[in-house]
């Protein structure tokens, strides 16, 4: 197709070429794409619009919210609740229905909101693009919708824009990209048009190439668009967003296998029990309504409710601990993480570049202090020392040559820069020396300037001292190295000779290998804007970088001691990131790998070698994917943390996902399960912790529920077996199943954690909730409760009393041996003597309970609709007796345990 200048529609999209742009110079870029010093004209353009399409993210097809919903209910623990419920309003038992209903479409609500607020992670990411654009169209300047833009058009790039497409750069100057939300490097980087690469360059440095949704910081420039919409980065991580399914969490399929543990256990049981009652001559209607009775005693009704409640707590915990979490059954997955991915800038490490080194007058000197607040000393050979007035001077030039401030933010309480980092360490590093920026200002003001570009490497500006003007310069050591004929000493300026460069030049290759940032810092007296930037003195070396955070090294520390693994992803470079990762203490004896060495790895060979690596750099958003994909193939589970767009797949990926709510994009958060409102590692240690004690607050009720339940059920297949009669009527299994299922099992969600909690190693999800010693101790419980509730009932019958008295001897006691139960259930692995009431709630609850008991016995008005009567002292003794026998028997089981070893973890 030829448009009205003669050029003609590409055959197919230019990303679909799979042509390396970045390796291209810009007239081919040009050529294969037919655009013309002018852009396109306005018809070509729309032309390739209608071929194209709208350069605008697309989501995949939106799902309907009613299918979403109703698969809530393919949950078997939610079915038989359901069940449960109808059954209870067959009995009559109107409140105890309602309350099973509303249980079960809470439960049903919860996961359907879940599921469908993933969608706005997409939602997120086109929300970044730019809303217009400025292209050149025939010639002309213009502004147009940035969905509009189509290959082949020119796009300019001007300060503040965000770039709205995939960009081939044809020119800059002074042009500099904040790419932070996709590649994870965490400074402006330098772009210019003339340079071309290999194809296979990582995707952090590509300087010739600009990306959809990253910022103009600096400078200017132009370049021709080769990717719009889906074939942008950007579009590559829509894609991958879009493309991965979100695990369930352990707890989910735990509570999932316990449910159809349950219901096939229930549903035997109950089978059994009315068969046996049928072949005795029990009425068919009595027995089957007892049947129904025991199976909606047998199912866990308030198992939603515990743990929709224990999540809900532990998240409100977390808040007060800077961890925000977005769903709630990700919360124990935290207590199951194996392996915690990190990002490095503002997560491990601060985000504030610090002046860390200086290097003047042939001296090393180190600064204390990190971020912006401006509070450090500096120290030589290890004593504390006042600035020399070489150094002085170093830092008075260095600050002269800046354009950022440092502020006091008052909403946020802490210092912040405006402007570049790098000049605003320089300006923290001065105020530790008591120098003040304004003040230099005013004293020497600036009247002119030599502006930094990518290609000069350095920044010169000109101050009026009294009648002369003064050149202060900063940049890269070997550009201000060629621009010196002398250097500062203690004793004053001396010729500056090719030893003395290769000296200064070999201290500078140190500080780097360090993984320091390294300017040098030059002046010249007595000048001109002609001449500013030649014969210059040296005045030292700075050396800065973003420190890491202080409580992110004792973080780490905790996660080796909890047998937790930290990997550090990072966009940075390898240097800096082993740098920051060794005096973390996280690199240990691991590897650090590029991502062009990811690339060269297949997927097996990267299974085999992940559990080497400890830091991974240069990466991109793919890199990432892979690394969690291939540490859950290895059976790790992993938490991601992240901030940007090109966090967002990994994140979602992740069997956690952790985005940053200070810095972090949308997109991140939209991605992501839990968000860190402080971005500090420390904070994901802290919801490690409240994830394990969701977990062991979880199996407690579990195991008291289960061993209640098999006391209930094996007292009942007793009887039957031993030839009595029912012990319990229908009503009373079910206030008994409603007082051990309502606030006593509620109590236990919230019991406080153990204060060995992070000296274990993490919990393997693949065990389950239940291990060997777990499914004893409920079978003990379970059994022993159902042989002294039996034993009872014979008892009651043989003293004497009538069956409804001897119904109501073992009505009490099954219910007063579950309350003891529920303290012998606050540990798998300790005593129930150990801190035996430091859970108030539940101290509270059962003493509720235990009135609500006296009064179902005492008040004669409950006796005909319960069963009940009034018991003597003496009844009370032999119950109080036999219902406590259930803790010395927990005791020895947890004691033996304890000898072998075998407590569950």
């Amino acid at each position: 197709m030829a448009s009205g200048n003669g050029q003609r529609t590409p055959p197919d999209h230019p990303a679909q070429l799979q042509v390396p742009w970045h390796s291209l110079e810009p007239g081919e870029v040009c050529d294969r794409l037919e655009t013309g010093a002018g852009g396109l004209d306005h018809a070509e353009a729309a032309r390739r619009l209608a071929r194209f399409g709208p350069n605008e993210l697309t989501a995949a097809k939106p799902l309907s919210p009613w299918p979403v919903f109703f698969r809530q209910f393919k949950n078997v623990l939610i079915v038989i609740l359901f069940i449960a419920s109808l059954l209870s309003a067959f009995l009559g038992h109107a409140v105890e229905a309602l309350t099973i209903a509303v249980i079960v479409i809470f439960a049903a609500l919860l996961g359907f909101v879940q599921e469908y607020r993933a969608e706005r992670a997409l939602e997120a990411l086109r929300r970044m693009a730019a809303p217009d654009a400025a292209v050149l169209r025939g010639g002309d300047e213009a502004t147009v919708p940035a969905r509009d833009l189509v290959p082949g058009d020119l796009l300019l790039l001007r300060p503040g824009d965000r770039v709205a497409a995939d960009v081939r750069l044809t020119e800059a100057f002074n042009l500099q990209l904040d790419e932070a939300a996709l590649t994870g490097e965490s400074l402006p980087v330098d772009k210019g048009g003339g340079a071309v690469f290999s194809p296979e360059t990582p995707l952090a440095e590509r300087s010739n190439m600009a990306y959809a949704g990253t910022v103009v910081s600096y400078g200017r420039g132009a370049g021709v668009v080769v990717a719009t919409a889906m074939q942008t980065e950007f579009g590559s991580i829509a894609r991958m967003i879009s493309g991965i399914e979100t695990g369930r969490t352990p707890l989910q399929e735990n509570l999932d296998r316990v449910g159809n543990l349950l219901a096939r256990a229930a549903l035997i049981a109950v089978a059994v029990i009315v068969a046996g009652g049928l072949l005795r001559g029990e009425p068919f209607v009595g027995m089957l309504l007892f049947g129904i009775a025991l199976g909606v005693a047998a199912v866990p009704e308030a198992l939603p409710a515990v743990v929709t409640i224990s999540l809900a707590l532990g998240v409100q915990r977390m808040v007060k601990r800077h961890a925000l979490m977005r769903r709630l059954a990700a919360v124990e997955t935290l207590g199951s993480t194996t392996v915690i991915c990190s990002d490095k800038t503002g997560t491990l490490t601060r985000d504030e570049m610090t002046v860390r080194s200086l290097y003047c007058a042939g001296a090393w000197y180190d600064v204390s202090g990190a971020g912006y607040a401006p509070e450090g000393e500096f120290y030589l050979q290890g004593n504390v020392v006042p600035p020399s007035a070489a150094l002085a001077e170093l830092l008075r030039v260095g600050v002269l040559a800046c354009d950022a401030r440092v502020v006091w933010d008052e909403p946020s309480g802490r210092w912040s820069a405006q402007g570049d980092p790098t000049e605003a360490a320089l300006v923290v590093a001065a105020a530790k020396a008591g120098l003040s920026q304004a003040e230099l200002a005013a004293r020497c003001p600036r009247r002119d300037e030599i502006p930094f570009s990518s290609e000069r490497k350095r920044m010169t500006t000109l101050h009026g001292e009294g009648p002369v003007l003064v050149a202060c310069a900063k940049g890269a050591p070997e550009v201000i190295l060629s621009a010196c004929a002398a250097e500062l000493t203690g004793e004053g300026e001396r010729p500056l000779d090719e030893a003395s460069k290769a000296r200064i030049s070999e201290v500078a290759r140190e500080m780097a290998a360090g993984a320091l940032r390294v300017l040098a810092v030059a002046r010249k007296r007595g000048t001109d804007r002609a001449g500013a930037e030649t014969g210059m003195t040296l005045l030292g070396l700075v050396g800065m970088i973003d420190p890491p955070r202080p409580e992110a090294r004792a973080a780490i520390g905790i996660c080796r001691e909890a047998g937790i693994r930290p990997v550090m992803i990072t966009g940075d470079h390898p240097v800096t990131a082993a740098a920051v990762a060794r005096e973390l203490g996280l690199l240990g004896e691991g590897r650090v790998v590029t991502g062009a060495e990811l690339e060269a790895m297949d997927d097996p060979a990267l299974e085999r070698e992940v559990a080497d690596i400890r830091v991974y750099a240069r990466v991109s958003p793919a890199h990432k994917l892979r690394v969690v994909a291939a540490l859950q193939k290895n059976g790790e589970v992993v938490a991601m943390t992240g901030d940007g767009v090109n966090d967002a797949p990994a994140l979602k990926k992740a069997d956690i996902g952790i985005a940053m709510g200070i810095t972090g994009t949308a997109v991140s958060k939209e991605a992501a399960a839990m968000i860190l409102t402080d971005d500090n590692f420390a904070s994901i240690v802290a919801a490690v912790e409240e994830g394990r004690a969701i977990f062991d607050n979880i199996k407690k009720f579990l195991m008291y529920l289960l061993s209640s339940n098999i006391g209930e059920i094996g007292l009942m297949m007793g009887a039957m077996l031993a030839g009595l009669p029912l012990p319990l009527g229908a009503v009373q299994i079910l206030y008994v199943n409603l007082a051990t299922d309502g606030l006593p099992a509620l109590a236990l969600a919230v019991d406080p954690a153990d204060p060995g909690l992070m000296r274990r190693p993490p919990r393997d999800p693949s065990r389950g909730i239940f291990d060997r010693f777990v499914v004893t101790l409920i079978l003990v419980g379970g059994g022993w409760s159902a042989l002294v509730n039996l034993a009872l009932f014979a008892w009651a019958r043989a003293s004497g009393r009538s069956d409804a008295e001897a119904m109501t001897v073992t009505f009490v006691s099954l219910v007063l041996i579950q309350f003891f139960n529920a303290y012998n259930f606050r540990s798998d692995r300790d005593s129930a003597f150990r801190r035996p009431f430091a859970n108030r709630w539940l101290n509270r609850a059962i003493l509720w309970e235990i009135c609500l008991l006296l009064v179902v016995v005492y008040l004669p008005v409950l006796h005909r609709p319960f069963g009940t009567f009034s018991l003597t002292p003496l009844d009370w003794g032999f119950i109080i007796l036999a219902s406590g026998s259930i803790v010395p028997v927990l005791e020895l089981t947890k004691w033996q345990a304890r000898r072998r070893g075998a407590a569950c973890i």
